[in-house]
């Protein structure tokens, strides 16, 4: 999970708890603030796979972050990771939802963040894939 802003990373942390779904496996989290950080995690997960580990299975990413926000990064990892984790986009208002379509982000959610909204959002494209 990227965002520079400590209470947004608390708020989504809350709201995933430690199962998204009553089927579902338990979950792990991992938070960043910074995109060097983000990317440096990407890389190690990378690796991983290459060696035949699980990676990253999904990616939850602040559009509001500063100074590299969510969109932009949600782009680059679909454009430069081959079978890129799924990404989540939370964005600053509803009313972006056509501007963060150009991030090619699986799902996007706008703050305020909806605990149901958001572990729900989590449990489905966790469904969908295997761990990166």
């Amino acid at each position: 999970m990227y965002s520079d802003d400590a209470q947004t990373r608390s708020t989504i942390i809350a709201a995933l708890g430690r199962r998204v779904s009553v089927e579902g496996p338990p979950i792990s989290t991992r938070e960043v603030a910074t995109e060097p950080a983000l990317r440096g995690y990407l890389d190690a997960s990378v690796r991983e796979i290459a060696r035949g580990e699980p990676g990253i299975s999904l990616i939850i990413l602040d559009g509001e972050a500063t100074p590299a926000g969510g969109m932009g990064i949600a782009r680059t990892i679909k454009d430069e990771i081959f079978d890129a984790p799924k990404t989540l986009l939370i964005i600053g208002r509803a009313d972006d939802a056509w501007l963060a379509s150009w991030s090619r982000a699986d799902v996007v959610i706008s703050h305020p963040i909806d605990p149901f909204v958001l572990a729900g959002a989590v449990a489905r494209l966790l469904a969908q894939t295997e761990p990166v």
